[in-house]
């Protein structure tokens, strides 16, 4: 239970809040990008590193669900710098426009927050027909952040400040299909199994995360990327699922975490100190964390990127 966490190496828990972990930090030189930031952790996060000075771009589908979050963010926090844009993860063409237009904005981007997801839905594909989890939480990410890539180096080069990349993923990373990821079988509406998917696409979020952090590394580029589980939240995630949604509604706050203990992992990647220079990681509770034996697998993290590189090419 989160409630009998003892606290970790950095000094923070299960129990931390995300004001907690960042308390003291300065982020007034950096811009963000928060994908899902409508609701839920995502909302969290972006307000309290809009807290902290960083100015924030809301990645979006609602624009009038992410209006209401800027302005009790803003009441919250008047000095606040936050702005929202249309995001539709799930769509390729949302995703290519919501880039292009950044990319074209002028703005730098010192921070990627990946953060945005769905959960056990039922089968279904995208636009694009590709199974809606592995479009959404994976594909649509992986392509973001290979449009804004260099951007991101270009505010690097420039700030002479790290950029930094968070993929939220989630311990159900652990309990995907049996062979990780279904290559051929992404769209087998058959075998499907909501949950089992939804790992398979939290899979692909650490895999995505290490591989990258690998090709940054090579390269030499002063940009890191980890991956994160930001522990069981009761959050919009269960929708889905009428019965579970309304056993979290009553018990959720007994056995789960808060939302401002849930964004605690991902603002301390995000902007903590102690984080700089490690890529390639992933964490649980603000510390580093094992992944399952798949998510290690260096060769089915490239196996992973050629595949989603056909997939949005």
């Amino acid at each position: 239970m989160w409630f009998l966490s003892k606290k970790g190496a950095s000094g923070f828990s299960a129990n931390s809040t995300a004001e907690e972990v960042t308390q003291g930090i300065d982020g007034s030189a950096l811009t963000a990008i928060v994908t899902g930031a409508s609701s839920g952790i995502g909302a969290e996060t972006a307000r309290v590193l809009a807290l902290r000075g960083v100015h924030v771009i809301m990645g979006v589908r609602n624009i009038s669900a992410a209006k209401q979050v800027k302005e009790a963010i803003i009441r919250d926090v008047p000095e606040a710098k936050i702005d929202a844009m249309e995001l539709d993860l799930s769509s390729l063409a949302s995703v290519r426009k919501f880039a292009s237009n950044y990319n074209s904005s002028g703005l730098p981007l010192n921070l990627l927050i990946n953060n945005a997801g769905i959960m056990a839905t039922p089968f279904t594909l995208s636009k694009d027909k590709i199974e809606l989890q592995f479009a959404t939480n994976h594909v649509g990410h992986f392509l973001l952040t290979n449009l804004l890539l260099e951007t991101m180096k270009r505010t690097a080069s420039q700030s002479r400040k790290e950029g930094r990349i968070v993929n939220v993923s989630s311990r159900r990373h652990k309990f995907s299909y049996h062979e990780g990821i279904r290559f051929d079988k992404i769209n087998d509406q058959l075998g499907y199994n909501g949950l089992s998917a939804y790992g398979q696409s939290k899979l692909a979020n650490v895999l995505h995360a290490n591989e990258l952090a690998r090709r940054l590394k090579d390269e030499g580029v002063e940009i890191t990327m980890n991956s994160l589980h930001p522990g069981a939240i009761a959050t919009d995630l269960f929708r889905q699922h009428s019965i579970v949604s309304g056993i979290v509604n009553i018990l959720g706050k007994h056995v789960m975490k808060n939302v401002q203990q849930g964004a605690a992992t991902t603002c301390y990647v995000a902007l903590h100190p102690d984080v700089k220079g490690v890529s390639g990681k992933y964490y649980s509770d603000c510390n580093v964390a094992e992944t399952s034996p798949q998510a290690n697998d260096a060769e089915l993290a490239k196996k992973l990127w050629d595949f989603t590189m056909s997939l949005v090419d």
